[in-house]
């Protein structure tokens, strides 16, 4: 609990070291989805004479507030849990955490094709125990995440989330943070993600583009929300075979 908050700027520096340190001068492309994306933005910033080309994948610019608030919740989840205080697992704050975080992952649409409104069998007791499906998901979710996750990874790395913003540097103007950049992009958004929406991607496309800079834009239509760049989707993975296979590395 001791260990100091970390950025998406720090995170890239010790990958820079790790490089280094394998002799690694320059990378053919680095590739990233949501917080991964934008480690693979923030790297064509920081390091814009090592990235020949970098793959931005469901990822933004910076979180909106409600996403900040989202994780705002999350992480009050966890602080607020009274094992967190005593240095113990927080499993009822990681619980939480978890169950509010994995429903922003998905889609409504995902979430009534699998779960409907459908009951549990033996349910409609009129109580408070789990009796619609999609409960019972949530609850397995969040079980099988306290039992393996560290909450303090989990409260860094949202707050990594929260801090990223390299507009912030440039007077708030993206274009203007993007203009140092030296790599071709391929920047992917998929059409159900309300966590990190298309406009999202499309605000570090447009801001490229009005710089000349060279990028590639592909929004691809998915019911799984954010968690699709996660899917075996045959549509996105063939978008980016067929953008590493022509382009030069």
């Amino acid at each position: 609990s001791s260990f100091p908050v970390v950025t998406v700027e720090d995170w890239v520096d010790t990958q820079a070291r790790l490089a280094d340190q394998l002799g690694i001068e320059r990378w053919a492309a680095v590739v990233g989805g949501s917080l991964g994306g934008m480690q693979a933005l923030q790297w064509t910033l920081q390091y814009p004479e090592r990235v020949r080309h970098s793959l931005v994948i469901a990822a933004a610019p910076n979180l909106t507030a409600e996403n900040i608030a989202f994780n705002e919740v999350a992480r009050q989840a966890i602080l607020t849990d009274p094992a967190y205080a005593l240095g113990s697992r927080p499993v009822i704050g990681l619980r939480l955490a978890r169950m509010l975080g994995h429903i922003t992952y998905l889609s409504d649409d995902q979430m009534a094709v699998k779960f409907g409104r459908k009951r549990r069998p033996g349910s409609g007791q009129f109580g408070f125990e789990v009796e619609f499906e999609v409960e019972s998901y949530l609850n397995y979710q969040g079980d099988k995440f306290a039992e393996w996750f560290d909450a303090d990874t989990y409260l860094r790395m949202t707050r990594a989330l929260d801090y990223f913003d390299p507009a912030a540097a440039a007077g708030g103007s993206l274009m203007a943070a993007l203009a140092r950049a030296r790599a071709r992009f391929l920047v992917v958004s998929f059409s159900t993600d309300w966590r990190f929406s298309p406009a999202r991607s499309r605000e570090i496309v447009d801001a490229l583009v009005h710089n000349g800079q060279d990028v590639a834009y592909a929004e691809i239509k998915s019911v799984h929300g954010h968690d699709s760049f996660l899917m075996p989707d045959r549509h996105y993975h063939d978008i980016v075979r067929a953008y590493l296979d022509n382009v030069r590395l």
